[in-house]
């Protein structure tokens, strides 16, 4: 598949990065914008600019199946692709786009009955992904991922094991979780793997947990013990992250307050704020920080678009006695330092972009529904074919190993044990590494 890459950013040497083994990849952008790091990969580097048709045609880009614009300016990402477009009937476009205003009216456009044509085929808004993503972490406290599935029934949880943690030291088959509540990945130094009934519980490990809500409220209680609740977050930044992820907490009636350094910033977002307390002022400032008393807040959160500032605040709140820190991460890199040095949930906006783009079109039959450790695990979703041979979980032989951890059949969702029959049409989602999904989901549509 040859994919153009509009964009020379961080962005855009992760996709190309994940991408180029076996893609054939085109990066474009000024000669300025385009680092080393894109000399070191297999692909092809075009100086230029992809909003111009001349451009895009003398350089055959009109060939490729994909175009993504993912450039810092979204302008240029919304002419690029209607550029695009206009001279190629084939290739499929996806456009990253950072304002609420574009990105609401160009949804409004595609959701109405006006001409489409020369719109992007898919819209990308990372901040709003990255909001969704902290709101879930905030709203189960001790949890360091939080997914959703089968429309709100069903979950994925990640939890770090404490060394004052009921389970630790235990071997996962002697350890008591409530029904419907199954282990499917065990994170330990940076390392994924999914664990046997022998795999023994460190502390320091981060466990995935799949099933129902209501199990995995039960083992919140019982295992992890989550006896406070979150009334208090405060947030260092009042970019497009930190207003949106302000107005979700307003929501939720959970009480905010925003640091935000640009003065005129500040006027513009407490005019859309209703309840939250806006501070304009540095939150590299150790002493205003304790002045603020920023030691009571539940959670902080650091959504600067600068990786140095968004480590230092968040190890500066930790210094001050913050229960829990999150922080944004621009450098898929840097998530294993911010980890490394106490910083308790690191996250990546373009590792949720790039997930994606890979659902829908890099290997749009299989839809993947999350991924966890920067890529390493993958949950998948799989509908079964009419044809398929109806046998129970255990009767599977499964190419590789995967966790059949959700199936959802008509308005049911089923956590499945060993003999639980799996039937024609049914929705599997399953957990499995990512190298395993694509034959994972060849044997089960072969079955």
């Amino acid at each position: 598949m040859k994919i153009v890459i509009y964009g020379a950013n961080n962005r855009g040497c992760l996709i190309a990065t994940s991408l180029f083994e076996d893609h054939d990849i085109v990066i474009v952008d000024k000669s300025e914008n385009i680092s080393d790091d894109f000399y070191k990969l297999d692909i092809e580097v075009l100086v230029g600019n992809a909003a111009d048709i001349n451009f895009l045609k003398e350089n055959h880009l009109d060939e490729c199946d994909v175009f993504i614009a993912c450039h810092d300016n979204d302008e240029m990402n919304i002419v690029s692709c209607f550029m695009m477009k206009s001279v190629s009937s084939t290739s499929r476009t996806v456009c990253f786009i950072s304002s609420e205003e574009y990105y609401d009216s160009i949804v409004g456009i595609k959701n109405s009955k006006a001409d489409k044509e020369f719109l992007p085929d898919y819209i990308i808004r990372p901040e709003e992904l990255l909001t969704g993503e902290i709101f879930r972490i905030i709203t189960v406290p001790s949890a360091t991922q939080v997914e959703i599935f089968a429309k709100g029934k069903a979950r994925l949880l990640e939890y770090p094991i404490k060394e004052s943690s009921p389970i630790v030291n235990k071997k996962v088959k002697d350890c008591t979780f409530p029904m419907e509540t199954l282990i499917v990945g065990i994170t330990r130094d940076g390392q994924l793997s999914m664990p046997s009934g022998d795999t023994e519980l460190k502390v320091g490990d981060k466990v995935i947990f799949m099933g129902s809500v209501k199990s995995l409220d039960l083992l919140a209680a019982e295992v992890f013990r989550e006896d406070t609740k979150v009334d208090f977050v405060t947030i260092i930044g009042g970019g497009n992250v930190g207003l949106l992820l302000a107005e979700r907490l307003e929501q939720a009636d959970i009480k905010c307050k925003i640091f935000e350094k640009d003065y005129k910033r500040c006027e513009q977002i407490s005019q859309i704020l209703k309840k939250t307390l806006v501070i304009n002022a540095d939150g590299t400032d150790i002493q205003l920080l304790l002045n603020e008393q920023v030691e009571d807040s539940d959670v902080l959160v650091s959504v600067t678009d600068n990786d140095e500032k968004n480590l230092l605040c968040s190890l500066l709140a930790k210094q001050a006695g913050v229960k829990k820190v999150i922080s944004r991460v621009s450098k898929g890199l840097n998530v294993d330092l911010f980890e490394k040095v106490g910083i308790d949930v690191a996250i990546s906006q373009n590792d949720a972009a790039m997930h994606d783009i890979y659902d829908h079109f890099i290997v749009p039959d299989i839809s993947i529904l999350a991924t966890v450790e920067s890529g390493q695990g993958e949950v998948v979703e799989i509908q079964l074919p009419s044809t398929f041979a109806q046998r129970k979980v255990m009767e599977l032989k499964l190419p590789h190993k995967a966790v059949i951890a959700i199936i959802e059949r008509r308005k049911h969702v089923i956590i499945p044990k060993g003999d639980t029959l799996i039937m024609p049409d049914d929705h599997l989602i399953v957990f499995t590494m990512q190298e395993n999904s694509a034959p994972i989901q060849k044997y089960l549509r072969s079955c």
